[in-house]
């Protein structure tokens, strides 16, 4: 229903904000991450947001990049994966360490976030590992020349975390193309310097 939010940071509390837009003031529930992103009250603010609709709630969430509004979504469809959870991943790891974190496996630094579990880890691994497999139906051999990604383990699984941050896979074979990287969280890192430029 909303894609964003524009307007002035009218306050900024533990896990929300509220943005006036036009003499509305919307609560946008977000994460810490986004929070610091916002700047100080009376700044103009951009979030993009996400409502969240069930039979006895309607809550606006919001953030501060794209990139983290489409984590947000993938969290939401795990099992047992609620906004709240959600929002307290997002808040301990950015959206990079996250896709990381579920390609790689590793579910301890899921569990560094408040609430949740070495269960819950699990399953935010099984469930989004396959869907990050899937986001982009481009093959890495429909793109000859860049057939060393697939050679490179480090490589291929950056590019697997950059699209799960919502880059288009081309993009993101792009960005990782020659880089010299000694694991997958140092290729992503260096990758998102160069889409950044």
């Amino acid at each position: 229903m909303f894609y964003y939010l524009k307007g002035i940071l009218a306050a900024k509390r533990d896990n929300f904000a509220v943005i006036d837009v036009h003499g509305v003031g919307y609560r946008v529930y977000t994460s810490v991450t986004s929070l610091s992103m916002l700047g100080s009250v009376g700044d103009e603010a951009i979030m993009y947001t996400y409502l969240y609709v069930r039979e006895d709630t309607m809550d606006l969430y919001g953030f501060a990049s794209n990139e983290e509004k489409t984590m947000f979504e993938r969290l939401l469809s795990v099992t047992g994966i609620g906004p709240k959870a959600a929002l307290s991943i997002l808040s301990v790891l950015t959206p990079a360490k996250l896709a990381v974190a579920v390609i790689t496996a590793d579910t301890k630094t899921l569990t560094k976030a408040q609430g949740v579990g070495a269960k819950a880890a699990q399953r935010i691994v099984l469930e989004l590992k396959d869907k990050l497999n899937d986001i982009d139906s481009i093959t890495l051999e429909e793109l000859g020349k860049y057939e060393s990604i697939s050679e490179s383990s480090a490589l291929s699984e950056a590019v697997e975390a950059l699209t799960a941050l919502g880059y288009s896979q081309a993009d993101a074979q792009t960005a990782v193309v020659g880089l010299e990287a000694e694991s997958t969280e140092d290729a992503v890192k260096q990758a998102l310097k160069r889409l950044m430029k």
